[in-house]
Order: C-alpha cells, then sequence, then structure tokens
C-alpha cells in the first residue's frame, strides 16, 4: 500500500515537471511513465488518464497554495483577520511582500504550477481561469482590501484603493515574471521590490497630524 503511495505522488511529481516545462498537451503518458520508471500499463493503475493526473494535480497544488499563500482567506472586514495587521509598519509590509515572492519563487510545486499554468492558459480554458485567479484576482482583492484597511487606519491617503492595489502589486508581478525567465536576476529583483514598497509607502503616506500625504519636496512659501 504504501509502495503504491508513493508511486502515484511519484507520477504527479514528474507530471508537474514534465506540464511545466513542455506543456500539458505536449506530454505522453509513455514520457510519464518513463521518467517515474514504470510501465504504462502500471501508470494506468493509478490514473485513469492523463486529465486524471492533471486535475488531481491542480486540486493539490492550490490546496497547497490555499495553506501557505497570504491571499488565501483573506477578509479585510473580519477583526480577526485584521487584529495582528493595525499596526502594520512599511517595514512589516516590505517583509510580507518579500517573503511571499521568495515563497512564490522557491516552492517547487508553486513555481511549475505557475508555469504550467502560463503555458497552458490560452489552449486550455480551465487554466486560463485559474491563471487569472491566482495571478491577478487574488492579488488585486487582497492589496485592494490592505488598501482600504490601511486608509481607515489613517496609515495611508485616501484615494482609490483598486488603483493604489494595482500601483502597489502589478509592478511586482512583472519582476516575478521576470526572474522566471532569468532566475540570476532574482536579487537585483528583491532590492528593487523592497526599494518599490518603500517609496509607495512614502508617497501615499499620511501626515498624523493632518491626514494628508507626504510629500517629498519643500512646501512653498
Amino acid at each position: 500500500m504504501t509502495a503504491k503511495g508513493n508511486t502515484r505522488q511519484e507520477i504527479l511529481d514528474a507530471a508537474l515537471e514534465l506540464f511545466s516545462v513542455q506543456g500539458f498537451e505536449a506530454t505522453s503518458i509513455s514520457q510519464l511513465a518513463e521518467a517515474v520508471g514504470i510501465r504504462k500499463a502500471s501508470l494506468y493503475s493509478h490514473f485513469e488518464n492523463k486529465q486524471a493526473i492533471l486535475d488531481t494535480l491542480l486540486e493539490t497544488t492550490l490546496e497547497e497554495y490555499d495553506k501557505h499563500s497570504i491571499f488565501a482567506r483573506a477578509d479585510w472586514d473580519d477583526p480577526d483577520f485584521t487584529r495582528n495587521k493595525e499596526d502594520m509598519t512599511p517595514e512589516a509590509a516590505e517583509r510580507l511582500c518579500l517573503g511571499q515572492v521568495r515563497y512564490i519563487l522557491h516552492d517547487p510545486r508553486i513555481s511549475r504550477a505557475r508555469k504550467m499554468l502560463t503555458i497552458e492558459q490560452f489552449r486550455n480554458p480551465r487554466m486560463a481561469r485559474l491563471q487569472t485567479r491566482q495571478n491577478y484576482t487574488g492579488v488585486m482583492n487582497y492589496f485592494t482590501g490592505l488598501m482600504g484597511f490601511l486608509i481607515r487606519q489613517g496609515k495611508l491617503t485616501a484615494h482609490d484603493p483598486e488603483v493604489m492595489a494595482a500601483q502597489f502589486c502589478l509592478p511586482i508581478s512583472v519582476w516575478i515574471n521576470l526572474c522566471d525567465r532569468e532566475p540570476d536576476r532574482e536579487a537585483e529583483v528583491m532590492d528593487r521590490i523592497g526599494r518599490h514598497i518603500r517609496q509607495f509607502f512614502a508617497l501615499y503616506a499620511c501626515r498624523p497630524e493632518t491626514g494628508k500625504i507626504t510629500e517629498n519636496r519643500e512646501e512653498s512659501t
């Protein structure tokens, strides 16, 4: 029983690796069996077909993502969720975001799943929807909620939270994609993300006594 369970996981691991490099359609059952070191007939004793492998991969990867992603189960109207965020500083926001970026880039399953969705999004409607959910909708919802929360807390000046969220997180998404293509630029990208976050908070920060945006220029006399 244990051996069968191990083989099933090996098939999933091999499938995710191959799907993330050459795509779902281009990967054959024969290639999967060869990667695991088993016969095709043995593979079919674990999964009915290649689609069943993909379905299981998506389910398990999403479960893993939901366990560790800061974007999962965010509810900015829930006092239990926001309790430890009421004193969020620019430094804390920077640590939060850099930690999430490192997780996205370096968790093997999440990294490969993102690359698989990138490859398959233009030919598989289900994966296109997942790509939008994981890499746009969930991210934007989280940061729109965060901006609204920080505005209500008097930490940021009041502007459109959705536009602020886009200004904050979409450049980071571009830099993550850059790291996917050019991994040797990660140190450069992480430094740039940190500078981006610090500048964002400097531009939108409120003066406690006035509630107005802090500007990095001398006031005219």
